[in-house]
């Protein structure tokens, strides 16, 4: 559901609608009784109420808890698969040049990283978060049970299994592990909750903390809203309990100035926009334990570009300075906060006949945060020699996402233990974390 920023012009229509919802439940409950049902019930007028005004609302599934400060677990979903060899780059490799001609990223552009691999310049601004050891990459990473589909392969990833069966998602598990927290301890900088949190009751969906807001924030409005769904099955009636929770507990974190910290510049977009608004919930201690963010663009089939010029450079241009704005935000609070870039697979390693990349196996994971073990390279890289690749020229895999995952929540979140969070699998820890 979406969440925009104002609601309800008429207050005196919901109040006399709530006065007459109130006078029909006895009605209601009757005709229950001889055969009809609560979700029969939905199926008519009262569910195109029920549409139209949680239409408008944030999602929400938890009440209001106390204040609380620690550690978050930041979760930035890169959709359409990012090229992560255009991005960490094997330097000085014969293989990768013979494989993008035109695309490739020269070696004398790159930014060093380390003996192997260079950073695609368009990514400079990450560079002092590399060079203070708060940046690492893992390359040569993803789901082995991915299929190139870009749903069903983001899905597998969100849900943390092997396959589409799981009705719940990994961060999910995460926060079941960790325990009761505030309204606000998990939250999807977007229109919807994502699938990693798609089973929580905790999750609040929103376009920034801003756009909880009523027109008319009466308690009378209020409790006839509350009215208006009585008697109402779950999720329906549950859902506008907690969203009017969730609107009035906002006032507190909206106190927190909205204005960027130590000089931080975002982009003038909705992923800037998105990132600045996590850092505003961490600034004001409201007990924030995971976020997550979604940017999407990126399945490059065609027209990637150079190194000079086109849509991969735009696209990691927009990204480099968004996340540079964003840990120069976080300021000394970068120690309290890890972040997790992932996308759903690679890129093929071979340029194809559109100046673009089809849909490959491995991929890249970016970490960043005063607890990562950062300026390094972790987990294995099998090259690029024809004998390494899979699958008829694609970059193997021989670093499971979950590994790395199940290392970032237990050390950034505090967990005793990552069992059950990803299940039928053992976490087999890179030493991301420190």
């Amino acid at each position: 559901m979406s969440a925009p920023t104002a609601v309800w012009r008429r207050p005196d229509w919901i109040c006399a609608e709530s006065e007459r919802v109130k006078a029909g439940l006895a009605e209601q409950e009757r005709s229950w009784s001889r055969g009809f049902t609560r979700r029969s019930f939905l199926a008519g007028s009262g569910m195109v109420l029920a549409a139209s005004l949680g239409s408008q609302l944030v999602t929400t599934r938890h009440a209001y808890a106390a204040e609380g400060t620690g550690k978050t677990l930041v979760v930035i979903f890169l959709r359409g698969a990012l090229d992560g060899l255009a991005t960490v780059v094997p330097a000085n490799d014969p293989n990768y040049r013979a494989a993008r001609p035109v695309i490739g990223i020269p070696d004398s552009q790159l930014l060093q990283l380390d003996a192997t691999f260079g950073l695609h310049p368009s990514l400079s601004p990450l560079m002092p978060l590399w060079n203070s050891d708060k940046l690492a990459f893992v390359h040569s990473v993803g789901a082995r049970d991915s299929n190139r589909d870009h749903f069903a392969s983001q899905s597998i990833m969100e849900r943390g299994t092997a396959t589409l069966s799981s009705s719940d998602g990994w961060l999910d598990r995460v926060l079941a592990k960790d325990g009761p927290g505030t309204t606000f301890r998990a939250v999807c900088e977007g229109p919807s909750v994502v699938e990693a949190l798609k089973a929580s009751r905790d999750a609040v969906a929103m376009r920034g903390i801003d756009s909880l807001t009523f027109n008319n924030p009466s308690a009378k409005i209020a409790d006839a809203l509350r009215t208006l769904y009585t008697g109402l099955d779950a999720p329906v009636g549950a859902l506008m309990e907690h969203t009017l929770t969730a609107v009035a507990d906002s006032g507190p974190i909206k106190g927190t100035p909205k204005t960027p910290q130590n000089g931080a510049r975002y982009p003038a977009n909705a992923f800037g926009d998105a990132l600045a608004d996590v850092v505003r919930l961490v600034r004001s201690n409201c007990g924030l334990r995971a976020a997550t963010v979604d940017l999407g663009g990126w399945d490059l089939h065609s027209e990637a570009g150079t190194v000079t010029a086109g849509a991969q450079t735009s696209h990691l241009t927009e990204l480099g300075s968004a996340l540079s704005a964003y840990t120069t935000d976080l300021g000394t609070r970068i120690s309290d906060v890890t972040t997790v870039v992932i996308s759903e697979f690679g890129r093929r390693v071979e340029q194809n006949s559109s100046g673009g990349t089809d849909h490959g196996f491995g991929g890249l994971m970016m970490l960043i945060g005063g607890a990562v073990r950062g300026g390094q390279m972790h987990g294995a890289w099998p090259g690029l020699a024809e004998a390494d690749l899979t699958s008829g020229g694609d970059l193997d895999i021989r670093n499971d996402y979950r590994d790395v995952l199940g290392e970032v929540a237990l050390k950034a979140l505090g967990l005793g233990d990552m069992s059950g969070i990803f299940p039928g699998y053992t976490v087999n820890p890179l030493g991301v974390m420190r």
